[in-house]
């Protein structure tokens, strides 16, 4: 067991060889926070970790002026008895009062990790994965019971928490505040991390230090958003990407989420995360529960790249599911950017026979097939084929992609529809609208009620036709815009406040039984590109379209952003077309297949429109993935230059055997009589020699690593004179290489 109680001392302990968590039953039957940080030894108790003392202007709530809970870390916090800063939960009464006393009743301790009914989290497949704490805290005078939950993985540096509410009683309760994580650590000597931008500039890195006050981000927008991502990182200011301590924290949902740092006067630092309470309440019925999301939480001291390692492994096999999970990810073609609208059943079989030419192996039709879609202003909720565009449907069009020799997949959107739409016309009132206002738009779309399940289960059936009828191997599931005018004509007043988190779970439910029914189709999720690339989503769908820019060098930001919380099997990376339709930017060819090789890799493009030299190059960029994707997708991956920071960037990938890696080499905008240059590598075997394909030349794993690998280029000099060293390539703006090293 990786748990251990000290009766006597009343104390948890939970440890691996990587991290310990140490939590106390206080005098008053809450749940203290001890120690969270790298193992240290047990011991039969941790007192002298407790440190109290009386302050002046200090809340007590008895004769013992050395213990108030304004100056004691905590498990689950709650506010206005002696600790004012703010809560991890609170609770509307009848009498209307928020004022809470849960206090420890018991506990259980037992190998393996229980699962969240209606919500993703990490798994175990053999109980001695993990080892799980349950602790049951009860209000005596409400009746409630407080569930909280530790799930500590024992390979990796991390941890799983949540939170479950019961009403055993004959009231209703409403609860105005749940996190699923809360964590006091006693100091704020730390970078705060987080993950923000936009459409098409999604997870941008954004650092800044720990202050006395509240640091927060998150999301009102029903859907975790482009805006932030339910993703932080707290470092050390002298941790860097290869040392240091780090602890990163992730939450496994894709609904609202609100992440947040509050410093104390005495620098006290109080981490959050969890469903944003801005705009929730959930009435708890009696008989009923109330679970939180799952949040993770993992400790590195071996900086950035350790603690997004950990992330990597867990959510790649533990979060990730079914078929896709462990597969390579084939190589595709979405037809969006080569037709938009303009396509019927002849072009993409033409523009698939071409990309089957080339190596592609799945063929992806996007927007426009369905209903009487030809523009953005109808069809949406109408799952069913256009056969003016389609005269043999989905089945036909699937099984002539199929006659190729290729995988069919497809795009669908599933949570909105259009006032254009026969869907819309029979059920009006299964848009989310509030009673008497103006009803929004995004992209002349309106967002569907899946907190009712008549909904959901409409959708499902018109899918499942489909599905049934026809070969289809791939979904492309989008989300173009957030949610306005929250209300549900279904729910009651006072039940208004659940919508945003019951949208969610039932979001959630057509996912899993469409994986369910259709285990064999590979799902990726999408929302605009990259505004609900979070954890929940990874529990259904294996990966996500990153960005609709697509764009190489904003690419390699976005790429690299988001690499610090996601795997790198997750990123949906496309090749486009130039100029590029979102920038009008031209990069080279060789550079666009460079940044997309590190992920779920296709072209966005209709591959007849290119030269022959370059229709050459795709079928060598298509022959190279296919040779080293399992590498790419499944290998261990380390940053090595930001491009936050830098003119190049870099990145590298190493196979679990440490014979194969692959490293990327960027430069963002060319330069002139430049420094010679080495990359320290990392992750190689220091007792292996490696070949290196594109020199030639042999050197020690020790050497790359401490030496580093020569990436002088033709700016060594003057690289435009047109006479640049022999053994260079020319150089030019968004110019990259690859190396791929093979140990002898």
């Amino acid at each position: 067991m990786a748990i251990i109680f000290h009766e006597a001392a009343r104390e948890f302990h939970l440890y691996n060889d990587k991290l310990s968590y140490i939590i106390k039953i206080l005098e008053n039957g809450h749940l203290g926070q001890l120690y969270f940080g790298a193992r240290i030894a047990d011991r039969k108790d941790f007192d002298h970790l407790l440190e109290t003392c009386y302050r002046p202007m200090t809340a007590y709530q008895s004769e013992n002026y050395a213990f108030s809970l304004e100056h004691i870390k905590q498990e689950y916090p709650v506010y206005g008895t002696t600790d004012f800063k703010l809560p991890a939960m609170e609770i509307l009464q009848p009498d209307g009062s928020r004022i809470t006393n849960f206090t420890y009743c018991s506990h259980r301790i037992f190998q393996g990790k229980p699962g969240l009914k209606g919500l993703p989290a990490t798994y175990t497949e053999a109980e001695e994965e993990a080892d799980t704490l349950e602790v049951t805290l009860k209000d005596e005078l409400l009746g409630l019971k407080l569930i909280l939950l530790y799930t500590i993985f024992n390979r990796e540096g991390a941890i799983a928490r949540s939170a479950r509410f019961e009403n055993p009683t004959e009231e209703t309760y409403k609860i105005t505040r749940a996190m699923s994580t809360s964590l006091d650590l006693p100091d704020c000597n730390y970078d705060w991390i987080q993950f923000s931008g936009a459409w098409s500039r999604e997870r941008q890195v954004k650092t800044r230090r720990l202050e006395q006050g509240i640091q927060s981000v998150g999301s009102n927008r029903g859907h975790s958003s482009a805006t932030h991502n339910p993703f932080i990182v707290l470092k050390r200011p002298t941790a860097d990407e290869f040392q240091g301590e780090v602890m990163g924290f992730s939450l496994i949902y894709s609904g609202n989420f609100l992440a947040q740092a509050e410093v104390d006067t005495y620098n006290v630092t109080r981490v959050m995360l969890g469903i944003h309470p801005f705009s929730f309440t959930w009435n708890l019925m009696p008989g009923e529960s109330f679970q939180t999301p799952e949040a993770v939480t993992v400790y590195s001291k071996d900086g950035l790249n350790g603690m997004s390692q950990t992330f990597h492994r867990l959510y790649r096999s533990r979060l990730a599911r079914g078929e896709w999970r462990d597969k390579v990810r084939p190589v595709l073609l979405n037809n969006w950017e080569a037709t938009y609208f303009n396509f019927d059943e002849n072009k993409l079989v033409d523009i698939a026979r071409a990309a089957k030419a080339d190596g592609v192996e799945l063929f992806v039709l996007d927007d426009g097939w369905f209903g009487a879609r030809s523009n953005d202003y109808a069809g949406l909720g109408d799952w069913y084929a256009n056969t003016e565009r389609l005269p043999n449907g989905i089945k036909g069009l699937s099984e002539r992609i199929e006659a190729l020799g290729m995988k069919f997949g497809l795009w669908v959107e599933l949570e909105m529809a259009n006032m254009d739409s026969d869907l819309y016309r029979s059920h009006p009132d299964w848009l989310l609208q509030t009673p008497g206002r103006t009803l929004s738009h995004g992209r002349h779309q309106y967002v569907l009620d899946f907190s009712r399940a008549e909904v959901v289960d409409h959708i499902y059936d018109m899918v499942a036709k489909i599905l049934s009828e026809s070969k289809v191997s791939y979904i492309k599931w989008d989300m173009n815009r957030s949610i306005t005018e929250c209300y549900s004509l279904a729910l009651t007043p006072e039940r208004q406040g659940e919508v945003f988190h019951r949208y969610i779970l039932g979001l959630y439910s057509l996912y899993e039984r469409l994986i369910q029914n259709f285990p064999h189709i590979l799902f990726e999720s999408c929302a605009s590109g990259g505004a609900r690339f979070d954890a929940g989503m990874l529990y259904y769908a294996p990966q996500c379209w990153t960005s609709d820019d697509s764009d190489a060098a904003e690419r390699i930001k976005i790429q690299y952003g988001t690499s610090f919380g996601y795997p790198v099997v997750s990123m949906g990376a496309h090749v486009s077309a130039v100029p590029n339709h979102q920038l009008n930017r031209i990069t080279p060819l060789s550079t666009r297949g460079n940044v997309a090789f590190f992920g779920a890799f296709g072209y966005e493009l209709d591959l007849q429109k290119l030269s022959p030299k370059e229709r050459e190059m795709v079928r060598e960029q298509i022959r190279f993935m296919k040779r080293y994707r399992s590498v790419i997708q499944f290998g261990t991956f380390y940053r090595l230059q930001s491009p936050f920071e830098n003119n190049i960037a870099a990145w590298m990938t190493v196979s679990e055997d440490q014979k194969t890696a692959i490293v990327g080499y960027y430069k963002i905008l060319n330069d002139v009589n430049c420094e010679y240059r080495r990359l320290r590598l990392k992750g190689l075997d220091p007792d292996k020699i490696y070949h290196i394909d594109q020199t030639g030349s042999c050197h020690g794993g020790d050497e790359l690593m401490n030496l580093g690998l020569i990436t002088t280029d033709a700016s060594a000099g003057q690289p435009g004179s047109g006479q640049p060293e022999e053994g260079f390539d020319v150089c030019t703006d968004f110019w990259s290489k690859l190396y791929v090293l093979t140990a002898e």
